[in-house]
């Protein structure tokens, strides 16, 4: 028995030394750019991608590897000056490839304290002496094309294949069209090409006619967002990758013998965010007058990378959640990585043994009280921190994230102050975040205490129907809150797909 074991282990090293020796034979794309080849991280900050994150799906990855080098806000001259291009250098061997594209960065100023990132426009030798306010060394610097140039260069010395980009379209319509580039950068970058003999990509005006085939309406919001015309989203950056591929096909390049026949492409999976509660965060079936909060909630979310799915449901309290099997349809969505936002108090107060037997038990306790329901079903009421624990237990266990809130505010001011509960559900909510460990929010006391600010006749405009419901406005301003205080949790991974505007 050990003996098979040892063979096993022995078989399973072998395995793992001739794949991790494959790898290191095979060879390597590098990309090097600025972030619109590589956006952030490289994870989609902000739904934002680079095409450098997605061109390796596009290839075949048992005989050539893709790494992308390059980092958002440098220009030809700042990847160099910060040791990048020298770190890929290092790295590189004969047979692999250099895929390099710049320009967005580079017509900015030469000198300055904030970038110093600019260079000087052509191909030429011309240079300029200069004093670096920002990195407070003198330089000398170079155009775009000596920049340019310089990497093509370098790479060709070690035995690599370098391939220059024009630099991709911006987002920018002009009467349908969209403009090009092909009088600057992606002209030097054409001309810098020609003049090392290496492949040229025309990444640009082949992006920008692929664009125009799909019109405004549709790229604006699918390939790229309303808020940045320079970076792609995800099929924005698969657009971008996917031309370079189809130029690649028409080149005598040797990459071209690495793309695959029909690639798959997979696009990154979008995060789920559940609310669940009452009708104060319930879209309420439309009602002008009774908006729940999650109603306006994504506005303050990063939608392109989570999508909010609003569960709560009026009339329902911590309990009558669970026991209509509300909370198990939630339950059985979650996957591991989302987010469940849980709120409840407005309704655990009523009746537990009559009416819509919808009461829970008072506090945390483990007491429980036996109920015949008009319904003839006998129902096992717990306590509100019972079911609040509960939730946050189960979302755990499927690897979510949960976040407990206390209530909204009534409007009702006892003692010319907004109602608080912070005796009853605040404190019984916060105990059962805190037996948890699950992140608490005191909502209730954050809106109350903003609420005391604005005064009872604006806050009055709030609430059209009632003391307890808000309108559109007032569920701006609770959603709004209820996003700032997620921002404000520290070691909560929402707080990074929470968006405020400026």
């Amino acid at each position: 028995m050990k003996l098979t074991k040892l063979c096993s282990t022995i078989c399973l090293a072998i395995l793992f030394l001739n794949f991790t020796q494959k790898q290191k034979d095979i060879p390597t794309v590098y990309t090097v750019g600025d972030s619109t080849v590589k956006n952030g991280s490289g994870k989609g900050d902000g739904g934002l991608w680079g095409w450098g994150d997605f061109i390796g799906q596009f290839l075949d990855s048992d005989k050539i590897k893709v790494e992308n080098h390059a980092l958002g806000g440098t220009s030809s001259r700042t990847f160099q000056d910060k040791g990048l291009w020298e770190a890929v250098h290092k790295k590189l061997k004969k047979g692999d490839y250099v895929l390099i594209q710049f320009g967005h960065n580079d017509d900015g100023p030469l000198n300055d304290t904030v970038r110093a990132r600019g260079t000087i426009k052509g191909i030429g030798n011309e240079t300029q002496e200069i004093d670096n306010l920002l990195t407070k060394k003198h330089e000398t610097v170079h155009s775009y094309g000596w920049y340019i140039t310089k990497v093509v260069r370098e790479a060709k010395e070690k035995g690599a294949i370098p391939i220059i980009c024009s630099p991709i379209p911006r987002n920018d319509w002009k009467e349908g069209k969209v403009p090009r580039n092909n009088k600057s950068y992606g002209l030097w970058a054409k001309q810098i090409a020609q003049k090392e003999n290496v492949t040229f990509i025309e990444l640009n005006d082949n992006m920008a006619t692929e664009m125009e085939k799909l019109g405004e309406a549709k790229v604006t919001g699918t390939y790229f967002y309303k808020r940045d015309h320079t970076h792609t989203s995800a099929k924005g950056a698969v657009l971008s990758a996917s031309v370079i591929i189809n130029e690649l096909k028409k080149s005598d390049n040797s990459l071209k013998k690495y793309v695959l026949a029909n690639p798959k492409i997979t696009f990154p999976v979008k995060k789920k965010l559940f609310l669940i509660g009452d009708s104060t965060m319930a879209n309420n079936g439309g009602n002008p007058n009774a908006v729940g909060w999650g109603v306006e909630f994504p506005k303050y979310v990063d939608t392109t990378r989570v999508d909010v799915i609003n569960k709560a449901r009026g009339g329902r309290s911590s309990r009558t959640y669970e026991f209509e099997g509300l909370w198990k349809e939630v339950r059985e969505q979650l996957q591991p990585g989302n987010f469940v936002i849980i709120q409840f108090g407005h309704n655990d107060p009523g009746d537990i043994d009559k009416g819509k037997y919808r009461g829970s038990l008072k506090g945390n306790g483990t007491e429980t009280l036996q109920v015949n329901r008009a319904d003839s079903i006998v129902e096992t009421v717990h306590s509100f921190g019972f079911y609040i624990e509960k939730y946050i237990k189960e979302a755990k266990e499927k690897g979510a994230i949960p976040i407990v809130m206390s209530q909204t505010v009534r409007n009702e001011w006892p003692n010319g102050k907004p109602e608080l509960r912070d005796d009853s559900y605040n404190k019984w909510s916060k105990i059962a975040a805190e037996n948890q460990d699950a992140d608490f929010i005191d909502l209730n006391v954050i809106i109350a205490q903003k609420y005391e600010t604005l005064g009872q006749e604006k806050v009055k405009t709030f609430f059209p129907k009632d003391h307890t419901h808000t309108g559109a406005e007032g569920a701006d301003f609770n959603a709004l809150t209820a996003a700032e205080s997620i921002r404000n949790l520290k070691k909560c991974p929402l707080r990074d797909y929470i968006e405020i505007p400026k």
